[in-house]
């Protein structure tokens, strides 16, 4: 059966060579159709492949993937002795063209805007920008590579979650993007796949013996840094795809030796990208993305000024912030930052996933500690492995140790104090199961993929109630179902007004002292009204994600 297929598709492509005028040959990948199950993929871009190179036997879907094959093959030859051909760097309009015209099938969706409407409505999924591409549904619709699609699948990726669904397809075509969902959405994976996919078009184009960066991702923390880069490696693995890590507590000769032998992507902080550009000469002019992973997070830790410095050192690149909350510090930075940029929002911004059942009790500072071994020791309320958050770095040795004594259970401590490796391996033994509670501080608040954990005990509460929310979102990844414990009384009278408004629109139960406080009471009271109005005036453009 292959065979005769394989015979239709010579005598097709013969026929049209011959200059059938009713069934031309396609000029162009973007006007090939993709590939379903069983048909023959094209070796470039993978759509169909309706036709067979009559040079190299294999499937192509036009004479644009012809062309880019028989180039590959040349450059892949031996080359003449004598002097090396001057390399001709292809500008980023050039590669922007190309990125466009591969990915026109995201653009040109096939769904009427009343289907495209009603996706997004499903999937509370919202956008904000002109020209916005139609949400894919699945992970084949956008000419990804094929391997990366067969990584996707061998990691459980089956079909995108819904804040992928839309950002997949804006960020390959280039998009600047502020990405809005709740903790544990697939929000790294949304960003990652177009990165990688980017960066396999370019590095199949251009065989170039020195590798610069062609991407950059920032995030807050060592362990957020650490964690993405191992689920990029995952994502290309098999693809002409390298990354570097560049965080405090390795040692800075062998990061710069890293990035010196040819890679495709960054993972860093901010200061410690800095500290390496400064001592270290490195090219960026190639980055293309850059990714501000938990934006907010980088603006409430002072780290704006060395984003700046990054950005400032890159040609325009394209941006995308990511965040789980929207306070007006990250609209201002998107705005000053990036022109036409389109905002993306799924589920509601600034309030916990609904997935996360909070329970909220009123406890003194003196009985914290008891009552945090009574539910340690209850069978019905412990749900290990647990995460437990403290304000303090003292506070989580002190408390971790606690534990241990009066409980029996095996439980480490992780904050910016402790080294590298240390946190590294505390992190491992608790993910593994080797280790029943972790007690932290906000390092593991962000960003993180703490899988298997679906408790969370707010021991003290953090500075403010969007903290609080991406704490809380540690306890439900993609929609599963978590509990949040926290502790609460009147030494975080200054979080009251706030955090009973978010427990009124979350519908989680307020203790009596909570909800009889002044405090509380007063944000229900005079100027309310006048607050409300101010805040709608600075954000009009972004009224629809609050």
């Amino acid at each position: 059966m292959e065979k005769e297929n394989e015979i239709n598709f010579r005598e097709q492509l013969a026929e049209e060579s011959d200059g059938d005028e009713e069934s031309p040959i396609k000029d162009r990948s973007c006007d090939q159709r993709g590939a379903l199950q069983g048909e023959p993929r094209c070796v470039i871009c993978g759509r169909y492949g309706e036709y067979i190179c009559d040079e190299t036997d294999d499937d192509i879907c036009s004479k644009e993937c012809k062309q880019i094959l028989l180039k590959r093959i040349r450059s892949s030859s031996p080359k003449p002795i004598g002097p090396s051909p001057t390399v001709i760097k292809l500008t980023a309009l050039d590669e922007c063209v190309y990125v466009s015209d591969i990915m026109q099938q995201c653009s040109d969706s096939s769904l009427t805007s009343n289907q495209i409407d009603s996706l997004r409505n499903k999937n509370d999924i919202r956008v904000l920008g002109s020209s916005v591409p139609a949400p894919i549904v699945s992970f084949s619709d956008c000419n990804l590579p094929q391997k990366l699609q067969d990584n996707l699948e061998s990691l459980g990726y089956d079909i995108p979650t819904p804040i992928q669904m839309q950002v997949i397809p804006a960020a390959l075509l280039g998009r600047n993007l502020l990405v809005l969902a709740q903790t544990g959405s697939g929000k790294t994976a949304s960003y990652l796949i177009p990165i990688i996919s980017k960066c396999y078009t370019v590095r199949r184009q251009r065989l170039l013996d020195q590798k610069r960066p062609l991407a950059i991702v920032l995030a807050p923390t060592r362990e957020l840094c650490a964690q993405v880069e191992e689920q990029a490696k995952a994502f290309g693995k098999g693809l002409p795809f390298k990354t570097a890590l560049i965080v405090g507590g390795n040692p800075m000769a062998s990061q710069a030796y890293r990035v010196g032998k040819g890679i495709e992507l960054i993972v860093a902080t901010p200061g410690r990208l800095v500290d390496l550009l400064i001592k270290h000469e490195f090219e960026l002019d190639e980055v293309r993305t850059l990714v501000i992973d938990e934006v907010d997070c980088m603006l409430e830790k002072g780290f704006l000024d060395q984003v700046m410095q990054i950005v400032r050192a890159l040609s325009r690149p394209q941006i995308v912030m990511i965040s789980a909350t929207l306070p007006r510090e990250v609209e201002k930075l998107s705005k000053s930052m990036a022109e036409d940029i389109v905002v993306i929002t799924v589920g509601k911004v600034n309030r916990p996933s609904d997935t996360v059942r909070q329970v909220v009790i009123w406890v003194e500072t003196k009985e914290k500690k008891q009552k945090l071994f009574q539910i340690l020791k209850s069978e019905k309320h412990f749900k290990p492995p647990a995460v437990v958050f403290v304000g303090s770095r003292f506070g989580a040795d002190l408390l971790a140790e606690a534990i241990r004594v009066s409980t029996g259970l095996r439980a480490s401590s992780i904050h910016g104090e402790k080294g590298m490796r240390e946190r590294r391996e505390s992190l491992r033994m608790f993910l593994l199961g080797e280790m029943s509670v972790i007690v932290a501080t906000g390092v593991l608040g962000r960003g993180m993929d703490l899988m298997g954990v679906r408790q969370v005990i707010i021991f003290d509460m953090p500075n403010s109630v969007p903290e609080y929310v991406h704490l809380i979102g540690r306890a439900s990844r993609l929609g599963e179902a978590g509990e949040a414990i926290v502790f609460v009384n009147e030494e975080d009278k200054s979080l009251f007004k706030d955090f009973v408004r978010m427990l009124k629109q979350s519908g989680a139960i307020i203790p009596r002292e909570l909800a009889n406080s002044p405090h509380s009471q007063a944000s229900y009271q005079v100027g309310s009204r006048q607050k409300k109005r101010k805040r709608y005036l600075y954000s009009r453009s972004f009224s629809t994600f609050m």
